[in-house]
């Protein structure tokens, strides 16, 4: 069956057919009357499906067809409801069965019961009625094709952009200046044209940097083009248009044959002759592929610019072309000062005193965004100059308060963003409204959130989580969501979004009522279900929003940040529940926990809970679960009932029950503390089949028989594992099992820290599929260094090595050939001449810990890492030659091809920061 997606198009009509289809079943035949109900119910809703689908595309939909969307939408939350509702309460008193079909084929079973039969049967006949009801009361009222539908075509804003004069242009030097260098240095012995795409999120000022750029250098050029592609560009017109541009002919005067045609025109043309050329707004690759067929690559001193929103599209032009990629950045304070006081005060120095404080407040929402900054003072010319007013414009950037032309341009650029992303990726965006203003959004819980509300759409070969991780990626390719916290191997622990962002999706949430949201300042919801709910709290801690009077039951997500949470008994439809939003919350407090059938993610983590209920076995949707940073020292035997469990993520001291193996669905187990369970626990961990991510603690203090039969037990559950799925292996204090030779393994990531292992395991050499690997060990020797440089799929290498040892060195012929994050944390050593030529090609990222004893002792050979760009250094030593030692860094790095980044720091105490994260 299809993946039951959940969509904000299409609200829950894909959970909703799949539920109906299991009524279908050979189980359900004595239904001969509701069956022909339910493939009524089923046709109707696969058409709605479809349309919903379709007009979330459209740019600008019929006003009745969104109101019909919203009543559908509100349809399939209603009717899904009503069946979870109905399989819960035929028998609440019997065991509950696990998964929807399993409750169907029980609940069913159980239908000589007339009363039963009699409740189903109303219930499809109730939700049938509901669909004719919506279905003709929207053909009755429907308008299309009996009034003229024509509207007044906008101007886009990317021609006004073109048009605007360069002295009226804020902080376009100095990106300009960069640009101009990309495109000149080293023309004279190019033969291929220069390329630069300019890449960056909407509001960036792309169109109007590249534009910039052509009128400076166009002159100078016989052909010349500037062309927009757009979301969903005629091609042919396109190629047209760049053909009529290049060649001075009119666009009449073009031939209109097959794209092809066009293409052999423009190049033909363009053979012989030096040509500049910018393709403005490129959405996806596959334009691209088509449209640089045009430019000739042999045309010496020719130069290409392109501009778009999503760095893949980026990558494939410098990749045609061997160019450069230019991200653009927001206007610094000064630049986006001057442009804010131009537009209002003519200069900075008009600004009233009262004003000033409430301006600079503005401007720190904007973010360095023209558009944004451009938008909002254009909405403050027509406000009052009181800093009451200009208060409340701040408090509402992205909302547009009142009709303004600039905030409806910078919303229609968002809009453009929005609707250009899978209805998935869309549904993906919007729950992101539901965190705060300035939150740092965990990237790990956001994907769970998602899956757990069933968003993300399973991919061939992929697990669900690896699909949500691109999700996540997409979003933060396309720039709608930001980079907050990132670890030292590169990967985005937390995000964030952009104030003007994240209003403009929080009002596409409540245009859909998708999300609800409530604070002390606004505690009053609307008429609609709450499907998902924002609790937003004051600057105090527990704050109480009141919610009584309010129907929570329709509720699938809760975010509560600093406010007491509703009772749970409330929410018995919840999908999504996290309880690390609030301070504390006891074990009484969790009494209706078990009730919350339909639960899939539930996150604990740090709210000082002791216990969780022993009936917790009886959520048999729930799939991840996280305990972590609370005082609980055994889980209830009844949790390996819980047959979807996928993800389970405790404390290394918690005490789980025998029986893992039952729980088949288990994807990840972290942190589980090895020597205060049972060898039938140990030993089941071999029969998770599906089990990828391990965490374990090998630490003990048994006897050493004890911990030997222990240690027996896990390696043959390792070996297991290994021929299986399993793919990450993190342990604190490997000494006792990575010194024994493990099978081979599939492993992509191997993980020791807390104790160091003697040495560099030599079985390590058999994971031909490991990309990362960090290991805390006593000696690293140059035979270790050698046997690691052969890892074919090696990508981050990071060794903490205890005592001094013999200096290493790296060169071409030891490997390392597809490397790019190298850690190596030495404190005790001096790092001399380590890398020799061709070492480390790929390096990008190189990060030392070391000691220093006299300044040109630290003459590592940088100038052999060729792909080198960012550099951290941590020295210790005396002060003076420490100081001494970054002024010689300095100087290469200033010497060295790519200019890397440099961070030196001198530490005086010696602190290994670096510990692996367990999210």
């Amino acid at each position: 069956m299809e993946a039951a997606l959940v969509s904000a198009a299409t609200g829950v009509l894909k959970p909703v057919l799949g539920k109906l289809s299991a009524l279908l079943g050979d189980e359900y035949k004595r239904f001969k009357g509701v069956c022909k109900e339910i493939r009524f119910l089923m046709d109707e809703l696969e058409a709605m499906h479809a349309f919903l689908l379709k007009m979330s595309e459209d740019e600008d939909p019929d006003v009745q067809d969104k109101v019909w969307a919203n009543v559908v939408r509100e349809l399939s939350y209603d009717m899904e409801d009503t069946i979870d509702d109905f399989m819960q309460n035929v028998d609440d008193k019997d065991a509950k069965p696990d998964g929807f079909i399993e409750k169907i084929k029980h609940t069913l079973g159980k239908l000589g019961k007339m009363q039963a039969r009699r409740h189903i049967g109303s219930e499809i006949k109730d939700l049938k009625k509901q669909i004719i009801e919506v279905s003709e009361r929207n053909e009755r009222y429907k308008t299309r094709g009996i009034f003229s539908n024509t509207r007044n075509a906008s101007v886009d804003a990317r021609a006004l952009a073109i048009l605007e004069d360069a002295s009226k242009l804020v902080g376009i030097h100095e990106p300009m200046a960069e640009i101009i260098k990309l495109l000149t240095q080293g023309a004279s012995t190019d033969e291929k044209p220069k390329l630069v795409s300019i890449v960056g999120s909407a509001e960036m000022g792309k169109t109007t940097l590249a534009n910039q750029v052509y009128q400076e250098f166009k002159e100078k050029f016989k052909c010349k083009a500037f062309i927009s592609v757009s979301r969903n560009p005629d091609l042919m017109n396109i190629m047209r248009t760049i053909h009529s541009q290049v060649s001075g002919l009119h666009f009449d005067n073009t031939e209109a044959g097959s794209i092809q045609q066009v293409i052999m025109n423009i190049n033909g043309h363009l053979a012989d002759k030096r040509y500049f050329v910018v393709v403005d707004d490129i959405w996806n690759v596959e334009a691209w592929d088509i449209i640089k067929f045009a430019f000739p690559m042999t045309s010496s001193g020719s130069i290409i610019i392109t501009t778009t929103r999503i760095n893949e599209v980026a990558k494939s032009c410098c990749s045609s072309f061997s160019g450069n990629i230019y991200d653009i950045k927001p206007l610094n304070s000064v630049h986006s000062g001057e442009l804010f006081h131009r537009r209002l005060f003519d200069s900075e120095d008009n600004c009233p005193p009262h004003l000033e404080e409430v301006s600079n407040q503005i401007l720190e929402k904007c973010a360095g965004l023209p558009l944004a900054i451009i938008a909002i003072s254009g909405l403050l010319a027509n406000t009052r100059r009181t800093e009451d007013q200009w208060s409340k414009v701040k408090d509402s950037i992205g909302r547009a308060l009142e009709r303004n032309h600039d905030v409806e341009v910078m919303m229609k650029i968002l809009s453009l963003s929005y609707i250009d992303l899978t209805a998935h990726l869309k549904t993906c965006l919007l729950y992101i409204s539901i965190f705060p203003e300035d939150s740092s959004i965990h990237r790990i819980n956001l994907i769970r959130d998602w899956i757990g509300e069933g968003f993300i759409p399973k991919e061939e070969g992929l697990t669900i989580h690896e699909t949500g991780e691109r999700c996540f990626n997409e979003l933060l390719n396309r720039g709608l969501i930001l980079p907050g916290e990132t670890n030292e191997y590169g990967e985005v622990r937390y995000c964030r979004v952009h104030d003007v962002i994240l209003d403009f999706i929080k009002s596409k949430s409540i245009q859909e009522n998708f999300v609800t949201f409530l604070s002390i300042s606004n505690p009053k919801a609307g008429t609609e279900s709450i499907h998902r709910l924002s609790l937003q709290g004051g600057k105090q801690e527990n704050s109480t929003i009141p919610t009584a009077g309010l129907d929570l039951s329709h509720v699938r997500s809760v975010y509560g940040a600093s406010v007491e949470m509703p009772s749970l008994e409330k929410f018995r439809h919840l999908r999504v529940l996290h309880l690390i939003h609030y301070v504390r919350y006891s074990e009484q407090n969790l009494e209706n926990l078990v009730r919350l059938f339909q639960l899939s993610y539930l996150n604990l983590r740090h709210v000082g809970i002791r216990e969780l209920p022993k009936q917790i076995g009886r959520l048999g949707c729930l799939e991840v679960l996280d305990l972590r940073e609370n005082p609980v020292k055994e889980l209830p035997a009844s949790i390996v009932n819980l047959r979807k469990l996928s993800h389970l993520l405790v404390e290394y001291g918690v005490k789980c029950p025998d029986g893992v193996a039952k729980m088949e669905a288990l994807e990840a187990l972290k942190e589980v503390g090895v020597s205060i369970q049972s060898l039938d626990f140990v030993s089941g961990l071999g029969q998770l089949k599906n089990l990828s991510n391990l965490a374990l603690d090998s630490n003990t203090n048994d006897t050493i028989e004890a911990a030997e039969e222990r240690n027996r037990a896990i390696v043959s559950s390792l070996c297991e594992l290994g021929t299986q799925n399993l793919q990450s292996l993190t342990i604190r204090d490997g000494r006792g099992l990575l010194q024994v030779h493990l099978c081979e393994l599939t492993l992509e990531k191997l993980v020791n820290f807390f104790l160091a292992i003697p040495q560099i395991p030599k079985w390590a050499s058999s994971l031909r599929n490991l990309q990362k690997l960090i290991l805390e060990v006593k000696g690293v020797k140059q035979d270790d260094i050698c046997m690691l440089g052969a890892l074919p799929s090696l990508l981050i290498l990071h060794l903490k090595e205890q005592t001094m040892s013999n200096e290493l060195r790296i060169s071409g012929e030891v490997g390392f050939l597809s490397l790019k994050i190298f850690i190596y944390d030495a404190k005790y050593h001096t790092v001399d001449h380590m890398f020799a030529a061709r070492s480390m090609p790929k390096l990008e990222k190189l990060v030392l810990i070391c000691h220093v004893a006299e300044a040109d002792s630290l003459d590592f050979g940088m100038e052999n890492l060729r792909c080198l760009s960012t550099i951290r250094c941590e020295a210790n030593g005396d002060r003076g030659i420490v100081q001494a030692a970054k002024t010689v860094m300095e100087r290469a790095v200033s010497t060295h091809p790519n200019h890397p980044n440099l961070l030196f720091l001198r530490v005086d105490k010696y602190v290994w920061s670096l510990i692996p994260s367990f999210d």
